[in-house]
């Protein structure tokens, strides 16, 4: 039996195709605007398309939607808006048509948002929106993975998000827009919302630009964001070296406020993203680590987390999971 999860980042389209032995690969965003590969010609180079049972993939914030619904039921790709939530290309949208019209059996995982009914009450009339669709993914892999039922997830790369899970339930979530920072997306400060009433930035341009990116002083394509801030750091760049230093200062304030409202005894975080797993040349890691460990046992999974976990909720849906960690499958 063959099942395919597909995780829409900000730096491109991961998927992961689960058989004998999971087969990973990547898509990137300009490769994907640029309309040089088709999402779906890639897949069949690697499974044959009338061999898979069934896909999960995500796309966008995810919050037109609130369960884990057929694509033929989906409208409007399962977003309210593209519009201010990071940097659009339009190659996401070229993958979710291409899928689309495969005819590859297909369902598509929702965000975390003021309509999902399994998450805190409190959280919903906080914050409209908390995450989007490759994080529940990434938390369902967390929780096969770990065995883990309560427990926090951090997903640090280009953005970070953090999550909080009771009882095997997505219970809160801190949206990169409001909390910590990543390389690129971060929380929008007093000076950010100065400039937007003055008209010299739009809301979007601040959030993607206030990041580690914006203490390193770099200004590039989200795709080379990382290389570029890690290459300064490497350099013994001071600027550089304060960005990363103070984006883990931002997370474990984060990670510490979401344990703050745990109302379980929570068994654990598992870090994963491109920087959440990172340890060389600054092994974030082990720096996250020594601030949680006190939550419990602290976990890395691999970037490939967001992919892998939509793979595992299309072969337990298909299995017939009714629910995927408090999310109803329609």
């Amino acid at each position: 039996m063959v099942f395919v999860g597909m995780d829409h980042g900000t730096t491109g389209v991961s998927f992961t195709v689960l058989h004998d032995e999971p087969v990973h690969f990547k898509i990137g965003r300009d490769e994907l605007s640029a309309g040089d590969v088709s999402a779906v010609e890639e897949l069949s180079k690697r499974v044959k398309l009338d061999s898979i049972q069934l896909m999960a993939i995500t796309y966008a914030m995810g919050d037109g939607i609130n369960k884990i619904t057929p694509l033929s039921k989906v409208k409007d790709r399962g977003i309210l808006s593209i519009e201010g939530a990071g940097k659009v290309t339009g190659g996401g949208t070229a993958v979710y048509e291409d899928i689309e019209n495969s005819g590859i059996p297909t369902v598509l995982i929702p965000g975390l948002h003021k309509n999902t009914p399994c998450m805190d009450p409190r959280f919903k009339a906080a914050y409209s929106h908390h995450a989007s669709a490759e994080k529940v993914s990434i938390c369902y892999n967390a929780h096969l993975e770990t065995g883990f039922e309560n427990f926090i997830v951090s997903d640090i790369s280009s953005n970070t998000v953090s999550i909080l899970l009771e009882n095997r339930k997505i219970k809160g979530a801190v949206d990169a827009c409001l909390g910590s920072m990543g390389i690129v997306h971060g929380p929008l400060d007093l000076k950010m919302i100065r400039d937007i009433d003055e008209g010299t930035r739009t809301a979007n341009q601040c959030f993607s630009r206030a990041g580690a990116v914006k203490v390193a002083g770099i200004d590039e394509k989200v795709a080379h964001a990382k290389d570029v801030l890690l290459e300064k750091y490497r350099n013994g760049d001071s600027r550089a070296q304060l960005a990363m230093e103070t984006m883990l200062m931002t997370i474990v304030m984060e990670i510490w406020g979401l344990f703050g409202v745990a109302q379980e005894e929570l068994q654990g975080v598992v870090l994963t993203g491109s920087v959440g797993s990172m340890q060389d040349p600054f092994d974030f890691y082990s720096a996250l680590k020594k601030r949680v460990e006190d939550m419990g046992r602290v976990v890395m999974l691999p970037p490939t987390s967001g992919s892998v976990g939509s793979a595992q909720i299309a072969r337990d849906v298909f299995k017939g999971a009714n629910d995927i960690l408090g999310i109803e499958v329609l």
